[in-house]
């Protein structure tokens, strides 16, 4: 910055006194006068104006007042995300105080009120807190698009009537951090209004902090298997609905579902749903998706599902998918069902594709298959996989904390991209992770543990970013006949 001011400094030198082609010299005479006194006359034409530096370095100051300022309030969405999650678990615990209350009103002292009087009032100033942050960001984003517009403004004049080259570079400086604010406003945003439903962008770019619900609701430590979740495709009236099923085997017997996730935390089911002998499930990746349970049958081995509403069971057997192979973490993960905003899905592998992963997408009336893709992705050699707009994402272990999602697929260009997005683990091993669509979330069951992760993507409409990471696309394959 300090060199861009010096040569500022030249340049407004060069201006004050002209080019050499503003040089003009009338004349030079010389005459003799009574005194024998040689006289030189030299006229010369100035430019209207100078450059003027000082307006530069006023606008340069102001933007280092305003990164600094951005970074702050960048640095108070990650604050608002963690204290969400705390006011969350508070109420969650209040939740269950409370009804513990109602269940015994007369063994209750009036301290014990009082008590619980006040930490309710503490939890609404905590929330009334929030929720006055949340509004102050708010205005500081507005006031520092005002200012940056009127700086946009006076680097346009400074174009206009001096020297264009060294003005852009500093205008495209500014046109930077235009973008930061926008991307710092988008992932506000995403985060408290994202675009559910929408695939108007073109990928997946961030992973959040894992945020750690409780114990299953089993609160057994052993039930390592098993998964969680929302309906990806709610009935009316069960658009709060939450399911679970768990065990510690691989072996898929009941499911439970909840109203809502107060429930689903106080383990409060409103329907717990055994499966038909015969119809004995396997694995772990399976899904709930229009009031319909799909998961990997038994036998005979292949797909199965069962709807809720007409209580019905059915199964398909894929023709050449493997029996045995399976994912890294954990044997009898054949089938890893997954949903989206397009529809349901189906990863495997196959002994034809030597243990690379095939996706196909399922008719969710017919429950059969409507088309098929072969990726390059060794599936021994990764946890699970997830659906996003179409698209395949593949997560792999990178140490002994965190996961990568290293690998996508897009089943409409069937395009293979190496990709690296870093998350944080909760702990060891999971056996679910599916995306959900109507919210927008990751969703794993780790080592019994109900776990959730928010993602960012890179919206079209406001692509202001480019991906942090490297893309690196790979020669697409062709499927196999199945």
């Amino acid at each position: 910055m300090i060199v861009l001011l010096y040569v500022f400094a030249l340049l407004g030198s060069t201006l004050a006194w002209g080019g050499l082609s503003q040089w003009h010299e009338l004349s030079a005479n010389a005459e003799a006068g009574s005194g024998g006194a040689d006289t030189c006359t030299c006229d010369a034409f100035l430019p209207s104006s100078t450059f003027p530096v000082k307006d530069l370095v006023m606008v340069e100051q102001a933007a280092e007042q305003i990164t600094h300022k951005l970074e702050l309030e960048m640095g108070k969405l990650e604050d608002y995300e963690t204290k969400m999650t705390q006011y969350a678990e508070k109420i969650i615990e209040l939740t269950k105080e409370v009804e513990l209350l109602e269940k015994k009103p007369d063994a209750n002292s009036d301290a014990t009120l009082e008590s619980m009087e006040v930490k309710i009032k503490q939890v609404e100033a905590l929330i009334e807190e929030l929720k006055l942050s949340f509004q102050s960001s708010s205005t500081v984003f507005e006031s520092l698009r005002l200012e940056i517009t009127t700086m946009v403004k006076t680097l346009d004049q400074l174009e206009k009537t001096h020297d264009k080259n060294l003005v852009l570079v500093t205008r495209r400086e500014f046109i930077k951090l235009q973008m930061e604010l926008e991307e710092c406003e988008r992932r506000h945003q995403e985060i408290f209004n994202p675009h559910i439903g929408s695939c108007d962008h073109t990928g997946l770019i961030k992973v959040s902090k894992p945020l750690v619900s409780q114990l299953n609701a089993h609160l057994g430590p052993t039930f390592i298997y098993g998964g969680w979740g929302k309906d990806s495709k709610p009935i009316h009236d069960r658009e709060s609905m939450y399911w679970f099923s768990g065990a510690s085997s691989v072996y898929v017997d009941d499911i439970r579902f909840y109203t809502n996730y107060k429930n689903l935390v106080l383990r409060n089911p409103f329907l717990h749903h055994s499966i038909t002998s015969g119809w004995r499930g396997l694995g772990s990746n399976y899904i709930v998706r229009d009031n319909t349970l799909y998961y990997q049958n038994g036998s005979p081995f292949g797909l199965a599902k069962y709807n809720f509403t007409s209580s019905k069971y059915e199964s398909r057997v894929i023709p050449g998918a493997s029996s045995t192979i399976s994912y890294a973490n954990y044997g009898n993960q054949i089938f890893d069902f997954a949903s989206d905003e397009n529809g349901l899905w189906v990863a495997y592998a196959t002994d034809q594709s030597n243990g690379k992963m095939v996706l196909a997408k399922i008719n969710e009336q017919s429950f059969g298959i409507e088309e098929v893709w072969q990726t390059s992705v060794y599936k021994p050699g990764i946890n699970n996989i997830f659906m996003v707009c179409g698209v395949l994402y593949a997560v792999r272990t990178i140490d002994i904390q965190n996961e990568e999602i290293f690998f996508m697929y897009d089943t409409k260009t069937k395009e293979e991209t190496h990709i690296s997005i870093i998350f944080e683990r909760f702990q060891d091993k999971y056996s679910n992770l599916d995306y959900n669509p109507t919210d927008q979330k990751l969703y794993m069951y780790n080592n019994g543990y109900f776990v959730t992760y928010h993602l960012w993507f890179n919206h079209t409409a406001k692509a202001t970013v480019e991906p942090p990471f490297a893309l690196t696309k790979i020669q697409p394959t062709k499927p196999n006949q199945m």
